[in-house]
């Protein structure tokens, strides 16, 4: 069986990750990644057309591949997937004729039927469950597809449709392939985690699911994303903390911003003071690590409302927060509003809102320092030989710091391993430690 040489790139959210790694795993044991495309067979491309900035980088990012591949003999298949072939696929079709094949995420269960057909000449195989492409301390678990929330900014719904949430049987198989590759961490991803199984019938949140999932046999951390605050229920969080370990204390809670009139104008599903959310977590997780996203520069946001922001993220004081500078994107409502906030008000009031968490979460970190704690193992520093990259357990990968571990020259740091370390120094968001 010829090998099929595959050069990826993917771009955007986890989700977009796990899409990417089903394709992989469809191609078989004979695929082989390379980092060269010019030595590819198959180049596949999954983007993001969430925001401006994002489309602008997806399309800048088929561009390059095809230039670099355009001379080469043969030339790989050029495989475009995602979000920004559901968004503006008709447009790019005709602009880039580069493109073999284009996948959008409506397609997603054809994938790789279709990659089949383009690739049938270099012998491909039946499929496989999934190839990691995270390495081996860590795999995302994406519980379901889309979103029905309305809120007033977003594209999703209509790029990837309504909240579809994927089966018990489903997760548990994927998550029990996940782990059997020695993966020690599973980090459940959908566009509202805490909305899995409302379509279904289930009426218990997420407490089926996790009674499902914490025993899995060689799972050591799992850790939610993106818990809607309206689905953090005191049922919920009460079930939550009588599961306890291996679920993780970690709570990514996009609340977007804390002005009520500025969540009200965004359509957001829980526009109440977010105060009671966080009230509510920490009643019951004093120890919890909250993670939270914020819009700045929404239409409508006066200097009023951004200091109330300001105010709101000094008061609770979160582990670890993003700022995002509002864009308007073509077909939301938000876009449509007359208040609009120029863009240097906006880059402003991002630099001042992470100049503050700056501050927050170099005092957050520097309340480790001299104690022992466990890390995560993901890989040797690509710079400094003898240090290797790893994660606490309030560390999420890709959106936290990170844990830099130092240990003797006779002592290996597997990646995947889970090792204890004594913490030495911190840095505004990241921590350096000895074993």
């Amino acid at each position: 069986m010829t090998t099929i040489n595959v050069h990826t790139v993917s771009l955007g959210c986890p989700k977009n990750r796990v899409d990417t790694e089903r394709m992989l795993g469809a191609l078989g044991a004979d695929m082989a990644a390379v980092d060269d495309p010019r030595a590819a067979d198959l180049i596949l491309v999954n983007t993001c057309g969430f925001i401006r900035p994002a489309v602008e980088e997806s399309v800048s990012t088929v561009l390059e591949l095809a230039e670099a591949v355009r001379d080469a003999k043969p030339r790989p298949v050029l495989a475009v997937t995602g979000c920004l072939v559901s968004r503006y696929g008709d447009e790019l079709r005709a602009e880039l004729p580069e493109v073999d094949l284009w996948l959008s995420t409506r397609e997603l269960t054809q994938w790789p039927a279709l990659a089949a057909q383009a690739l049938a000449r270099r012998g491909f195989r039946d499929p496989a469950a999934r190839r990691l492409s995270t390495g081996p301390a860590y795999a995302y678990l994406k519980i379901s597809e889309g979103c029905s929330h309305r809120c007033r900014f977003c594209t999703i719904p209509s790029i990837r449709g309504p909240h579809v949430s994927r089966t018990l049987e489903e997760i548990e198989a994927d998550a029990r392939d996940m782990l059997a590759q020695g993966v020690p961490e599973l980090v459940v991803v959908g566009q509202d985690v805490t909305a899995w199984g409302h379509d279904l019938g289930e009426k218990n949140g997420l407490r089926p699911l996790l009674t499902r999932l914490l025993p899995l046999p060689g799972l050591r951390r799992l850790r939610l994303m993106y818990l809607y605050p309206a689905g953090l229920t005191n049922s919920v969080l009460d079930f939550m903390r009588q599961a306890g370990p291996p679920l993780l204390p970690y709570f990514d809670v996009p609340l977007q911003h804390a002005h009520p009139d500025v969540l009200k104008n965004m359509g957001r599903p829980f526009a109440a003071d977010p105060r009671l959310v966080v009230e509510r977590i920490r009643s019951r997780f004093p120890e919890a690590a909250l993670r939270t996203s914020i819009i700045v520069g929404y239409p409508g946001e006066t200097e009023k409302r951004f200091r109330a922001l300001m105010d709101f993220v000094a008061e609770v004081r979160f582990t670890h927060l993003g700022v995002f500078a509002y864009q308007a994107e073509e077909g939301t409502p938000a876009a449509a509003m007359s208040s609009q906030v120029s863009a240097r008000v906006k880059e402003e009031r991002r630099a001042a809102l992470m100049e503050l968490q700056a501050g927050i979460s170099a005092e957050h970190l520097r309340c480790y320092v001299g104690e022992e704690m466990d890390v995560l193992i993901e890989g040797p520093h690509p710079e400094w030989p003898g240090l290797s990259r790893g994660r606490a357990w309030f560390q999420a990968p890709e959106v936290d710091g990170l844990t830099f571990v130092s240990a003797p020259p006779e002592k290996t740091l597997r990646p995947g391993a889970i090792v204890r370390a004594r913490v030495e120094s911190s840095t505004d968001y990241d921590l350096s430690a000895l074993v």
